[in-house]
Parts: C-alpha cells; sequence; structure tokens
C-alpha cells in the first residue's frame, strides 16, 4: 500500500514537470516587469515622459495577463506569484523610483521617505490581495489597486512633463501624490474592481457611443485625460465608502 502511494505521488511529480509553464501568459507578465524596469532605466536617464508611459503600458499589459490565461484556460500557481512580483517592480518600485528622481530627492529626507511609503503601501496592498483573494468580493477592491495607484504617480508625471511646468513649482503636489497614493492602497476604502462586467453580453447603443466619446477625449490628450479618469477613480474610493457608511448607519438606525 505504502508503494503504491508512493508510486502515485511520484507520477505526480513526472507529470508537473512535464506540465511546465504555460507560456502565453506569461509572456504579458513577463513584458509588463520590462515595461516597469524600462520606466526606471529612463528615469535614470532623465527621460521622465517616457518613464511614465512605460508604467501606463505596464498596466495595460498586467490587465491582459489574466484575462488570457483564463480565456485560454491556462491559470497556474505560477503565474499568479509571477504576476505579484511584476507588480510589485512595475507597480511598487518603479514609480517610487521614477518619482523620486523626478523631484522628490529635492526634498531631501521627506522625498524619500514619501517614496519609500508609496513602495511599501504597494508591497503590502500586493500581500494581502493574495490572502484575501478566495474570500474577498469580488465586485470590490479592498483599497486602490497598485496598478491605478501607479496609474497616479505616473500620469502626474507625466501630465506636468507634457506641460512644461518646472517640476520644482509643483514639488509639494507630488510629495502629496505620492503618500496619498501609497497610503490608500493599503486603506479599507471599496473600489469598484469592474469585473462585474460581462463583455459578452450586449449593451445600449449609449455605452457604444460613450466609449467612442471616451477614446477619442484620450486621444486628444493621452497625459491629462488618463491622469484625470485615475483621479476620479482615486477619489471615487472615498465617495463609496463614505456613502456605505452612511447606508449602514441609516440603516441600523431604523430597526
Amino acid at each position: 500500500m505504502l508503494d503504491y502511494d508512493h508510486e502515485q505521488r511520484a507520477a505526480q511529480k513526472v507529470r508537473i514537470r512535464r506540465r511546465g509553464i504555460y507560456i502565453l501568459p506569461n509572456l504579458f507578465t513577463l513584458a509588463a516587469l520590462f515595461a516597469g524596469f524600462y520606466a526606471i532605466v529612463q528615469a535614470m536617464n532623465l527621460k521622465f515622459d517616457q518613464a511614465a508611459i512605460a508604467i501606463f503600458v505596464a498596466g495595460v499589459l498586467d490587465s491582459l495577463d489574466g484575462r488570457v490565461a483564463r480565456l485560454t484556460k491556462t491559470q497556474s500557481a505560477f503565474g499568479a506569484e509571477f504576476d505579484s512580483l511584476a507588480d510589485m517592480v512595475s507597480f511598487g518600485a518603479a514609480p517610487a523610483l521614477v518619482m523620486y528622481e523626478w523631484v522628490l530627492r529635492d526634498l531631501g529626507k521627506l522625498g524619500w521617505v514619501a517614496a519609500f511609503l508609496y513602495c511599501a503601501g504597494a508591497a503590502l496592498r500586493l500581500a494581502r490581495f493574495n490572502v484575501m483573494l478566495d474570500v474577498a468580493d469580488k465586485r470590490w477592491f479592498t483599497g486602490i489597486p497598485s496598478p491605478a495607484a501607479a496609474a497616479l504617480v505616473a500620469g502626474f508625471i507625466w501630465t506636468i512633463e507634457d506641460f512644461d511646468i518646472d517640476p520644482q513649482a509643483v514639488r509639494w503636489w507630488a510629495l502629496f501624490v505620492t503618500v496619498f497614493a501609497g497610503l490608500t492602497m493599503v486603506s479599507n476604502l471599496k473600489y469598484y474592481s469592474f469585473k462585474a462586467i460581462n463583455l459578452r453580453k450586449s449593451v445600449p447603443f449609449v455605452a457604444v457611443l460613450a466609449a467612442a466619446v471616451v477614446v477619442a477625449l484620450a486621444a486628444l490628450d493621452p497625459p491629462l485625460v488618463l491622469f484625470g479618469a485615475f483621479v476620479v477613480y482615486g477619489i471615487s474610493g472615498y465617495v463609496v465608502s463614505a456613502w456605505m457608511r452612511w447606508r449602514r448607519g441609516r440603516t441600523g438606525g431604523t430597526r
């Protein structure tokens, strides 16, 4: 009996080794990791607009790897772990280092503390997301997702660079955006996850028209529109959480 169990475990290990790593979704994750690393390199070369764009590219690629894995039925524990590590680079270390090199360096200790606060917030946010994955309400994120927080930081840099504004003139705003994004990641605020949207269902014509308007506006001024969209999303967590708290208080008061 023991020999039979041992043979079963050995056969299972062989099957796992032969299965290997699914290449398609992990290629998207690898590309997102490369974009985050590229952002850091461009910041070191003082090309901050390109660094900010690279972080946005990483966000797009990160949104695709999970969907590709689900569509092709190639989810794996390796892919999930790889995705978390890549997210830490692209949406944790990269935005913090790019912002620090851009203007926070000039604030001395306060600047690097703010950058570290953001980086630590991203690490804690990702760790909490991983442990709550099976029990959390799929409709809501707890705390702003790290890609959205990274988009806030990168969008601010890209917008200021696009308008050719001296970073020194907005260094305190840069500090505020960095700290705001870092703390909001580890907050208990509720952010809509958009996972409830079913793209396979038919939608009204107005929805398609609205999507066309959004794309047109983004094409007119990508940095400003994208930054504005993520500012609205960042504030939405505070509004939604306050509304939920008020609704719970009102319901409890009427009982």
